[in-house]
């Protein structure tokens, strides 16, 4: 049976991909701060889906608590199969408005997490031939978005390095590049999303099945809707600089520009 561990798992795209996993029969190893919100998702999927759900709990920016993680990604007696770097918060103000710490938090979470997690799991995934990482990247990433887009930006990057280094043994390694979606993210930011209209957002479980259809075609980035897939095409197209000059124009009030 396949294991999937899911960072972020609680709430979100991280609930949605335990679901989406769980009806493909796969066992779950479920990783977020918060017990009992873990082990309530955890109830309803076996309820649901008759799945094996491990609990753990764990702060990724803790040094102790993470190493219970990287040690469960590198435990060959009961390997995992698939990782499912999700954790993630933005942060209300831009750049150089919210405090130093909360930056580095952030940062700390949306990089130097998902790279120490994945080099745990990488060598068994290598020594076994198969497996799995999606790295959960924003459409934040694709412009001049602040620091939680220059974090993004290096999510993706990183996953289509390493989609190419890890090809030749069969680990398949997907971006996941959701836009704006009906998560508590934005809540939890502190973000004012009143002004956007009811077409930018999408749903999670839909950014899921999208994701879960790409990683079986092994491709290496995934963009749910047509509105954003015609998004990314633009951008990578229009010259660096107009794009830049335009987002200075319309540069939002702080707290609008993280999508995921």
């Amino acid at each position: 049976m396949t294991t999937v561990l899911i960072t972020g798992a609680n709430a979100g795209l991280g609930a949605a991909f335990a679901r989406g996993f769980a009806a493909k029969g796969c066992g779950l190893v479920l990783v977020a701060r918060d017990k009992d919100r873990l082990d309530a998702v955890a109830a309803a999927l076996g309820r649901e889906f008759g799945v094996t759900c491990e609990v753990l709990p764990a702060d990724l920016l803790d040094a102790e608590e993470r190493a219970t993680v990287e040690d469960r990604l590198a435990d060959r007696a009961h390997p995992v199969d698939i990782l499912v770097n999700n954790a993630g918060f933005g942060l209300p103000a831009p750049f150089p408005h919210s405090p130093l710490a909360d930056e580095e938090r952030m940062l700390d979470l949306l990089v130097k997490v998902p790279l120490r997690l994945t080099h745990a799991l990488l060598p068994g995934l290598r020594e076994r031939r198969r497996g799995a990482v999606l790295n959960v990247s924003s459409v934040a990433g694709l412009l001049p978005t602040g620091t939680y887009g220059a974090a993004k930006a290096w999510v993706t990057a990183f996953s289509e390095s390493l989609r190419v280094d890890m090809e030749p043994y069969g680990v398949r390694v997907l971006a996941v590049v959701p836009g704006f979606t009906r998560t508590e993210f934005q809540q939890r930011a502190g973000m004012d999303v009143s002004a956007l209209r009811e077409a930018v957002w999408l749903e999670p479980d839909a950014v899921v099945a999208k994701a879960l259809r790409d990683l079986a075609r092994s491709r290496p980035i995934s963009i749910t809707g047509r509105r954003y897939q015609a998004y990314a095409l633009a951008v990578r197209h229009l010259p660096r600089g107009f794009v830049a000059r335009k987002m200075a124009r319309e540069r939002r009030a702080p707290g609008q520009g993280a999508t995921r």
